[in-house]
Parts: C-alpha cells; structure tokens; sequence
C-alpha cells in the first residue's frame, strides 16, 4: 500500500485525536464546519450559475467567435496568436470552459504547434478572474470590487501576451 494513499485518513485521525487531546467536542466542531461551509456554499451558488450559464449562451450564440474574429488584428499586433482569442475571452470567467477552448485548440493545430504551445502556457499563467472574484467576494460578503476586476484583466492579458513571447522566443 502506497504512503500518499494513507495521508488524509492519517490527518483526519491526528486532528480527532489532537481535538480529544484539548478536551474539544470533536464531533460538535465537525458538524458546526460542514454548517458553515453550507451557508458559504448557499451564498456562492447564484453567481456561479450566473457565469456558467452567460459562458455557454456566449459560446452558443456564436457571439465568442465574432468577437475572436473582431480582436484579431488587435492580438496580432501584440504577437498574441489570433487562434487563442476564444481561450483569452473565456479563461477569466470560466475554467472548464477554457480547458474546453484549449482542448479544441490543441486538437485542431497539435500540442506542439505554436499556437497549442502559447494555449497551454496561457492556461497555466492566468486565473478565472470573475469565478475568483464571484467565488471569494460572494463568500466574504463583498459587493462592490472596486478596482479588483480591471487589475485582474490586466494581468490576465499581461499573461496572455507574456505567454505568447514565451513561446515564440523559446520556440521560435
């Protein structure tokens, strides 16, 4: 039997046993945890359906490809493959919809192409900025993002081109 196997039953008895050890109610602290994460998880809900459902009528509508095609020319100029657009709309507001876009990218030009190189780097250096922001500000109760939202797109698109010189200059 492999070690890794056995740590989280290991770190769940060392924390019961812990709890015992300081005379805590273990099963109370429990049960008062998985309440919470409930009511977090009750308050997270309507904007994670929210995003999910605006990612998939704008894939569905044809709308994220007309705006692929609008941003060509801008993306060219900033050496970001024009092929990625779709990847660089959906990544900040969906996760699985853009490891969806980066499947679809990789299997019409290949892992190993420029493009599917720069889509696989783009994935790994940028976040699902509204998720995040849905995720984290609708769990602390925050209502207003301020100046969160345009910070974070502006460092999803210094990835994003960072990315793309990555590989061109590694890659060639």
């Amino acid at each position: 039997m492999d070690v890794s196997s056995l740590l989280i039953p290991l770190l769940l008895t060392a924390a019961a046993l812990w709890g015992l050890g300081r005379r805590m109610d273990v099963y109370d602290a429990l049960t008062a945890g998985a309440a919470e994460g409930l009511t977090v998880l009750l308050r997270i809900v309507p904007s994670l359906i929210a995003l999910l459902t605006a990612v998939y009528m704008l894939r569905a509508s044809g709308a994220l490809a007309l705006l692929a095609r609008l941003l060509s020319p801008a993306l060219e100029a900033l050496g970001i493959p024009p092929e990625t657009a779709a990847l660089l709309l959906v990544r900040p507001v969906s996760g699985s919809g853009a490891l969806a876009v980066g499947s679809q990218i990789m299997e019409q030009y290949g892992p190993d192409s420029a493009v599917g190189r720069t889509a696989a780097v783009m994935l790994g250096c940028s976040e699902t900025t509204f998720y995040t922001v849905a995720v984290y500000f609708g769990a602390a109760g925050i209502r207003r993002t301020r100046y969160t939202i345009p910070a974070a797109l502006t460092a999803d698109l210094a990835a994003f081109v960072a990315a793309a010189w990555a590989v061109r200059l590694c890659f060639g």
